[in-house]
C-alpha cells in the first residue's frame, strides 16, 4: 500500500513521456521535417563529430591531437556504457510499443534506453567546447537537433534523450579528472 503513490507518480511520468513522444513524432509526417531530422540523425552517427575532429587537426595541427584523443576516449567510453545499459534495461523503442508512433528513421538496435546518439552528442560537445568554446554556435545547435531527432523519428522517448544527455555530460565531466 505504501508504494501506491510512487507507482501512480511513475505511471503519470510514463504517460507524459509517451504523449510527448507521440506529439513530437507527428511532425515527422511532413516530408521536409522527416528528411531534415533523418539527415541530422545520420550526421549524429559520427560523421559530424569526425568532421569536427578533422577540422580541429587541420586548423590546430599538433595542438589539436590531445582534444581529439580526448573526444575519442569519451566516445568509446560512452559506447561501452550505453550498450551495457541497453542490454540491462531492454526498453523497447516507442514505435514498437505505440501504434500511434511512426518509425521515420533507421534504428541501430532494438532498444531505446538511453539514447546513444544524444549521449555522444552531449559528451563530444562538452569536451570539444572545453577546448574550443568558440565552436559553440556550431556544436550546441547540432547537439540539440540530434537529441530532438531521436524523438521526432520515433526512435526514443524524451526520457531516453534526457538520460542520454545526463550520462554523456557525466562521462565528459569525469573524463577531465583523468587528463
Amino acid at each position: 500500500m505504501q508504494n501506491r503513490p510512487l507507482t501512480t507518480y511513475l505511471d503519470r511520468i510514463c504517460a507524459l513521456d509517451s504523449a510527448l513522444c507521440i506529439k513530437a513524432n507527428r511532425s515527422s509526417h511532413y516530408r521536409l521535417v522527416r528528411w531534415s531530422f533523418r539527415l541530422v540523425s545520420r550526421l549524429g552517427d559520427g560523421v559530424f563529430w569526425y568532421a569536427v575532429m578533422l577540422g580541429i587537426i587541420l586548423t590546430q595541427g599538433e595542438a589539436g591531437v590531445v582534444p581529439c584523443l580526448h573526444m575519442i576516449a569519451v566516445g568509446l567510453t560512452g559506447t561501452l556504457i550505453y550498450k551495457w545499459l541497453k542490454g540491462k534495461t531492454l526498453r523497447p523503442r516507442p514505435y514498437a510499443v505505440h501504434q500511434d508512433i511512426w518509425l521515420a528513421g533507421k534504428p541501430l538496435d532494438k532498444f531505446s534506453f538511453p539514447s546513444g546518439h544524444t549521449l555522444h552528442a552531449v559528451a563530444f560537445s562538452v569536451v570539444a567546447l572545453s577546448y574550443y568554446p568558440e565552436l559553440n554556435l556550431l556544436i550546441l545547435p547540432f547537439a540539440a537537433l540530434v537529441a530532438m531527432s531521436r524523438v521526432v523519428l520515433g526512435l526514443h522517448y524524451p526520457s531516453d534523450v534526457l538520460a542520454g544527455a545526463g550520462i554523456g555530460a557525466l562521462i565528459a565531466s569525469m573524463s577531465f579528472m583523468l587528463v
